[in-house]
């Protein structure tokens, strides 16, 4: 069996914060890799290597967009699916006539949401290549 790091720490220091000081303090600690707040403070006192977390604001920001587009993707082509169903069961051809014109109508707002797709993630591209 493997002996424990910490078998032979039997001293406890005990510290008080402020709720603002704590907050800070866990704030720092949760955006690291230590899984004890112990371990956190623990490498800080004693100046050892604390790997954080880094978020990047762009690539959340382009998340957040692509998240939103696929969805009215996922919308249009629910409305495009039920439509194709819709047409396969027709029985007169001014109801045809009907969903020809919704599908152009539909397809015109596919093509513009993919080209805004297109265009955002160039933006981002050219955003990450001035980095």
């Amino acid at each position: 069996m493997m002996k424990r790091e910490n078998s032979n720490r039997t001293r406890i220091v005990g510290l008080r914060f402020t709720p603002e000081e704590f907050n800070k303090i866990e704030r720092k600690w949760k955006s690291t890799t230590c899984r004890k707040l112990s371990d956190y403070i623990r490498k800080h006192l004693f100046n050892k290597p604390i790997t954080t977390y880094y978020r990047n604001q762009s690539l959340d920001e382009l998340m957040y967009e692509l998240i939103r587009l696929r969805n009215e993707l996922n919308a249009l082509g629910n409305n495009f699916n039920q439509a194709v169903k819709r047409l396969h069961t027709l029985d007169q051809i001014p109801e045809f006539k009907v969903w020809i014109l919704r599908h152009e109508l539909e397809k015109k707002i596919l093509f513009n949401k993919v080209e805004e797709i297109k265009n955002h993630i160039q933006k981002m591209a050219e955003k990450w290549l001035q980095s």
